[in-house]
């Protein structure tokens, strides 16, 4: 399942994460690729104890958990916090599927890169390429989105970033360890919580929306692993 949530950031949030984001000091992306990824990465990413990183990332994480788009989707028990990377003169990031665990810095945590999220802080006229493609059961799909944007997808599918020959593209990624290990669980329940939320909003006295909340949360009960 690949999901866009708009507007994931204000437009006054967007501008003074861009702001803060150009004024940063980044370092070669290949840094924390693994050796094979590394082969396809060229690009700038921020350190992982920078303080801009931790700020914007903190602002990140709390847009998310009030997302209920996000929440549904994904069904996070754990996230990593957010990176940042910037893609400019041609720098491109070749087909590769992240790794399976991260490790939370300075902690011993791991996550499990079950959901992977990218936000745009640079909107599509600010730059030429750039696109993130993405290729799963679904099919291959572009994707290129307004600044202040996400778009989640599972992390076990093959993706890549085109070469940017114009601008500057900023954004972070991501991944979430989630209650439930399975994508195509994972999309079933959407799909269910979706279509209880729809029919509660437009029938809310329905008699089946309890019985359906009651089958969403015991297969929710019966796909986690917490």
């Amino acid at each position: 399942m690949l999901l866009r949530i708009p507007c994931l950031l204000t437009p006054d949030e967007v501008r003074h994460c861009r702001q803060a984001l150009e004024a940063a000091s980044w370092q070669d992306g290949k840094t924390t690729a693994g050796h094979v990824a590394a082969q396809v990465k060229s690009n700038l990413q921020l350190p992982l104890d920078s303080k801009t990183g931790q700020q914007i990332g903190d602002l990140i994480l709390d847009r998310l958990g009030r997302n209920p788009l996000f929440m549904s989707a994904a069904l996070p028990l754990k996230v990593l916090p957010p990176r940042f990377n910037r893609y400019e003169g041609g720098g491109t990031y070749g087909n590769h599927i992240d790794n399976a665990f991260f490790t939370i810095p300075g902690t011993a945590i791991k996550v499990r890169t079950d959901v992977s999220t990218t936000v745009f802080f640079s909107d599509p006229d600010e730059y030429e390429g750039g696109e993130l493609m993405v290729e799963d059961t679904f099919g291959q799909q572009s994707v290129k989105l307004a600044a202040g944007d996400a778009i989640v997808y599972p992390g076990t599918s093959l993706h890549r970033v085109n070469p940017v020959t114009r601008g500057t593209r900023y954004a972070s990624f991501f991944w979430t360890h989630s209650l439930v290990k399975s994508a195509e669980q994972r999309r079933l329940l959407f799909d269910l919580d979706q279509s209880i939320q729809q029919l509660t909003q437009e029938q809310p006295e329905h008699p089946r929306i309890a019985a359906l909340s009651g089958t969403y949360h015991n297969l929710l009960r019966m796909w986690s692993e917490s």
